[in-house]
């Protein structure tokens, strides 16, 4: 099993996750983030002064997964985040140990 966990731009949100129900993902975990890479924040004008916006709005997916899935899901959040311009985020992969589901106790795979 693997956790991806994908960093996209707020706005292409739906777009992911429409992608990913397509290829049979049935669930997702979405967070509110706020960060930078080489994007490097951008200075804004608000009433005549300019400041710096060091940390960006962005939103964070992860999503557990069977490792069939893996690069169907890494090809549908690239595809369905990209803008082509800096800032489009990043995917991370991880193992995923063990997963358990609280209300019926499944475990593993199942549990997904």
């Amino acid at each position: 099993m693997k956790l991806v966990s994908a960093i996209i731009k707020p706005f292409k949100l739906d777009d992911v996750r429409e992608a990913l129900s397509e290829i049979g993902v049935q669930g997702i975990t979405v967070t509110e983030v706020k960060g930078f890479g080489r994007q490097k924040g951008h200075t804004e004008l608000y009433r005549g002064a300019e400041y710096v916006v060091d940390f960006l709005p962005k939103v964070k997916l992860e999503v557990g997964i069977s490792d069939d899935l893996l690069d169907q899901v890494i090809e549908s959040i690239s595809k369905a985040a990209n803008t082509g311009k800096i800032g489009d985020g990043k995917i991370f992969v991880t193992t995923l140990e063990q997963a358990i589901r609280i209300r019926t106790g499944e475990t593993g795979e199942d549990a997904i």
